[in-house]
């Protein structure tokens, strides 16, 4: 029997990293070989974590657990730290599924196929170093060979402007990444010791000046990566140059790693700096939601409408992150669930539709309803998931995300009622543009224009097998919620409750914070001598 002792984080790191050296050893002439091989690696990692975690995992803990830490360059002080805790274990999982699906939905890459899926198993790799890194400058590494195989992906499997889009996309997130290192150093090097590791940086005490330095900079960087207009631009031109399975990955892990930074970092480690800006990442978040369904309304390629929809729907998260109530933070994290599995399906099937008509433009599709019914009804179950369906996922991260924001204590009423109203846009707009999407996609007139090959017909079971996939746990979720909040609840709890009680020092020692144009919160009035420490 394996021993707790067991390298779980480690394994499941190294694990598709070093099976994709392997790959140009594999006897093989057009791909087919390699495919199964890496599909065989993506389930064996997803496997082992969904058993270390379902063995070796307390749910009922805040901590972090499967903590591993190795001396790894020491004149650096960079150590290979490694834990999983609420904040981390659901978005690793979902990290593997959405990966694996991804090598499936690649099932017909035959132009440099052993190139294709090697920096598949590379991305899969840093995307669990990114969630599962306790040290910063650890993270830092994890983030930047992340955004190598994107690029490639993109500028060689894309469409015909791949190659501005991939420039686009790493000069805007290599930018960004600037940012985190220059934090953590500040961080690092505050007070009488320098370290990297997360946990000792969260108890560090710090100036609040450079606590808000900090936050700014892991804002910008996340900010992009999440994406927040107006940093937002490269994402729609990466979605609609890159393959559906880069697509996937793209909106279903990537964009839920600038979520998690703001969690995990700006919010836990940096609580004071976050009373201040909460305020601004709720506005943030309502501008997203307005700008992303009105701009996704206006777009006529279909990738780019579920784009422009990814960054609405992301607009909620910074919504909830920002509320200062455990409901909310709970939201947030599930809407960044949700949305992963929901956009994953949407851009899968738009490239299962785009492989049959060779075309993203809407106005050129109509009447494929009777062509392909069952790519139709696929489609539309995961359109009714994202305009969040009742009985859905998307339905219940949303409905958390407005209860949070709506019974928070901290905001002024006039505050929550403009925040309410202005997201209920988004509520109201979503539908509109979604149900139009398919309108123009499946209903009508068959185009005498669009040429349908017949040879792929409808969804093939492959194609369902994918879909089906990510529906389920959709409409589990939707179900069922509490399957996937009680896997973070105790944690998002630890963190909220960790921010409100800097709440009555920040009351104290800044009574104006929000006076003049700002006037969002209203901080509870602090006790002095409950501040000392001082009882009658």
């Amino acid at each position: 029997m394996i021993s707790l002792e067991f390298p779980w984080i480690t394994t499941l790191i190294l694990l598709p990293l070093l099976a994709c050296l392997l790959i140009p050893l594999i006897p093989d002439q057009e791909g087919r070989t390699v495919r199964w091989y890496a599909l065989g690696v993506g389930l064996v990692n997803f496997l082992l974590t969904l058993y270390a975690f379902w063995h070796h995992y307390d749910w009922q803990s805040s901590d972090f657990q499967l903590n591993e830490t190795y001396s790894w360059i020491p004149q650096l002080g960079l150590n290979w730290s490694l834990g999983v805790d609420g904040l981390s274990m659901p978005l690793i999982v979902l990290t593997g599924l959405i990966n694996s699906l991804a090598i499936v939905a690649a099932w017909k890459v035959s132009h440099k196929p052993r190139l294709f899926y090697c920096l598949m198993l590379v991305m899969y790799s840093a995307q669990i170093g990114v969630f599962a890194a306790q040290d910063l400058l650890l993270f830092f590494l994890m983030w930047e060979l992340e955004l190598v195989p994107v690029y490639l992906l993109i500028s060689i499997w894309g469409g015909q402007k791949r190659f501005y889009a991939a420039t686009k996309f790493i000069l805007y997130t290599a930018a960004g990444s600037v940012f985190i290192l220059v934090a953590a150093l500040a961080m690092a090097f505050s007070g009488d010791t320098v370290t990297f590791d997360m946990q000792q940086l969260a108890s560090k005490h710090y100036p609040i000046a450079l606590e808000l330095l900090a936050y700014t900079g892991f804002l910008i960087a996340y900010g992009v990566k999440l994406p927040i207009f107006p940093l937002h631009t490269w994402l729609p031109d990466a979605h609609s140059q890159a393959s559906a399975p880069v697509s996937m990955i793209l909106a279903g892990v990537l964009l839920k790693m600038g979520g998690y930074g703001l969690i995990r970092m700006n919010m836990e480690m940096l609580p004071n700096a976050h009373i201040y800006f909460a305020p601004v990442l709720v506005i943030l978040g309502v501008v997203n939601v307005i700008y992303g369904s009105l701009t996704a309304f206006a777009q006529t390629n279909l990738k780019r409408r579920l784009a422009y929809s990814s960054i609405a729907h992301m607009g909620f998260v910074l919504i909830g992150i920002g509320s200062f109530t455990e409901l909310g933070v709970n939201g947030a994290l599930l809407q960044m669930l949700s949305h992963g599995l929901i956009a994953a399906a949407l851009f899968f099937l738009s490239g299962v539709t785009y492989e049959r008509t060779h075309t993203l433009v809407m106005e050129k599709m109509g009447g494929m309803a009777q062509e392909m019914p069952k790519v139709f009804a696929l489609f539309t179950a995961a359109s009714m998931a994202s305009l969040a369906l009742p009985g859905m996922s998307g339905f219940v991260g949303e409905l958390s995300i407005f209860l949070g924001v709506s019974n928070s204590d901290v905001y002024s009423s006039s505050f929550k009622f403009v925040v309410v109203m202005l997201a209920a846009v988004g509520l109201i707009v979503t539908p509109i543009y979604l149900l139009s999407m398919l309108r123009k996609v499946f209903y009508g007139e068959y185009k005498s224009g669009l040429i349908i090959e017949k040879y792929l017909g409808d969804a093939k079971p492959r194609e369902i097998f994918v879909a089906l996939c990510l529906l389920v746990p959709i409409i589990g979720i939707g179900l069922y919620p509490k399957l996937v909040m009680q896997t973070y609840d105790v944690k998002t709890v630890a963190v909220t409750a960790q921010v409100r009680e800097a709440l009555p020092v920040i009351a104290q020692e800044r009574s104006n914070l929000y006076s003049g144009t700002l006037r969002a919160p209203k901080l509870p009035n602090a006790q002095p001598q409950a501040l000392l420490g001082v009882v009658d």
